[in-house]
């Protein structure tokens, strides 16, 4: 071993051990002894777990070489490649110097773009870093200016549109033009910083996406799932079985029971659920890859609509996962809901929130965008338990050395808040606001016009959203036309 003043060297499975195991904020500093790949002489890495501000646990590598000066450093996630991919948008306007100073953290498998420019830095140009906006600019442009002088005595075309490009890249990163910065990640695992959090920041925006079977490919994710050892010989037709499911209590129940009323019976106790069909059909896990069963079944939810729930499970890594999906036709209106959480029982009613709802709460300033915590079937309190849990991953409630004590004191004062909210010390506002109107929040009452802490409320989408749900591209006349003359036809 190389003796290195303070730091004490230690083996590599000593490192990787303590990596792997999960360790709170603070872990020590380890320091191995390895191979340059320069001179081939004996350098030193040194490995620091750590967690960054607003995002997540990480490992920082960093090797230097005393012999012949070569030095590299590297970010990876300790953690695991998250569900969904994740795209950051962030508008740069011109003479605006602070946003560059925002951290941004690349995966390996991250792809940075500039529209402005048509550049592009693929995955493979950069690997993992923790930098800025201004230092990716500046590396970018220091790498295509580093043979500049060679390339000029052998191919001066080239090389005088590279200084072209570059006097541009250059007058983006000192923010003397106004340029859009694009950071996809399909493995979830980058990030851009905002000084704004946990409110929204009008100069980024999020979106998270389902990975193709290329992405998952080139992550390592076997794309076609005939290829996993499960994959030959299961079964390909799916099975229906007859299954009830739900559970009834519903005070209209009893008393059209004590009334022998037959007609009320059948009204209320299928009110909320009744024997449906489970279909039940081979899938694949997403976890590790082996074949599992999927079951779902499609259903009515009172002062609702139809919806299907799909349920998966798989025996071999232990994952599970269930999806609700909104069934019938896209609703001609938006839907928001606002209820009024007063007492415990407002906690315990029931929330489907889409995929496409986003969710307020005034009382806190908080807002978030549709499609942030995805689709869910939960309670009042499951959703701001799962909101508290998706900021402390995200934003964090974890503090490094890089964040000022302002930002710490407004998220404790902001962590202390959202927890106040479950244990009831004043009323607070729950609104769901849903452009496909695919989102529900139960009523307490049995008529749900009883109901005086919670309200409904539809509105027209404006062409921005329908645009961007889809909706303006589709023709639906051809259709109609056909579904038309068959009810003419039997008509006597």
């Amino acid at each position: 071993m190389m003796d290195n003043g303070e730091d004490e060297q230690i083996d590599v499975r000593s490192v990787v051990e303590a990596v792997s195991a999960d360790h709170s904020f603070g872990a020590p500093l380890y320091v191995v002894e390895s191979m340059c790949m320069r001179c081939h002489e004996n350098g030193t890495s040194r490995f620091l777990l750590t967690l960054i501000p607003h995002f997540r646990k990480v490992l920082i590598s960093a090797f230097e070489c005393p012999h012949c000066g070569e030095r590299n450093n590297e970010v990876q996630f300790a953690g695991k490649i998250q569900p969904q991919g994740c795209c950051y948008h962030l508008n740069v306007p011109a003479g605006d110097v602070k946003i560059f100073d925002r951290q941004v953290v690349k995966s390996e498998s991250a792809t940075i773009r500039i529209p402005e420019l048509d550049f592009e830095i693929p995955p493979e140009a950069q690997r993992g870093s923790l930098s800025t906006v201004e230092g990716i600019l500046a590396r970018a442009a220091d790498e295509l200016s580093a043979l500049q002088e060679e390339r000029k005595k052998v191919d001066p075309k080239t090389a005088e549109a590279i200084d072209q490009f570059l006097s541009k890249l250059r007058a983006c990163a000192k923010a003397e033009a106004p340029f859009t910065f694009i950071l996809d990640d399909p493995a979830g695992n980058s990030f851009i910083e905002n000084p704004h959090a946990p409110s929204p920041d009008p100069s980024l925006t999020i979106k998270f996406y389902d990975r193709t079977p290329e992405q998952q490919a080139t992550l390592g994710y076997l794309a076609d799932p005939s290829q996993s050892e499960g994959g030959l010989g299961a079964p390909s037709a799916a099975t229906t079985t007859s299954t009830p499911h739900g559970a009834i209590g519903a005070t209209g129940g009893h008393r059209a029971i004590a009334q022998s009323n037959n007609t009320d019976i059948s009204d209320n106790l299928f009110r909320y659920s009744a024997p449906e069909e489970v279909m039940t059909f081979p899938s694949t896990c997403g976890a590790c890859t082996k074949q599992c069963e999927t079951r779902m079944f499609v259903t009515k939810i009172p002062y609702f609509q139809e919806v299907i729930v799909m349920a998966s499970t798989c025996e071999d890594c232990g994952y599970r996962n269930s999806e609700l999906k909104p069934g019938g036709a896209i609703p001609e209106k938006g839907k928001k809901i606002t209820l009024c959480v007063k007492n415990i029982a407002d906690l315990s009613r029931d929330v489907i929130k889409s995929d496409t709802a986003g969710v307020k709460i005034p009382e806190l300033d908080l807002e978030l965008a549709g499609g942030t915590l995805g689709g869910m079937v939960t309670t009042v309190e499951g959703l701001v338990t799962q909101i508290r849990e998706s900021l402390a991953r995200v934003h964090g409630f974890t503090f490094g050395d890089s964040l000022d004590e302002s930002k710490k004191n407004k998220w404790k004062e902001f962590g202390s808040r959202l927890t106040k909210l479950l244990s009831l010390e004043q009323p607070w506002t729950l609104i769901l606001d849903d452009e496909l109107a695919n989102s529900f929040i139960s009523p307490v009452t049995d008529d749900i016009k009883d109901d005086h802490q919670l309200t409904y409320e539809e509105f027209e989408r404006s062409w921005e959203q329908n645009e961007e749900l889809g909706l303006n591209d589709i023709d639906t006349s051809s259709a109609d036309a056909a579904y038309g003359s068959k009810e003419t036809a039997k008509l006597p």
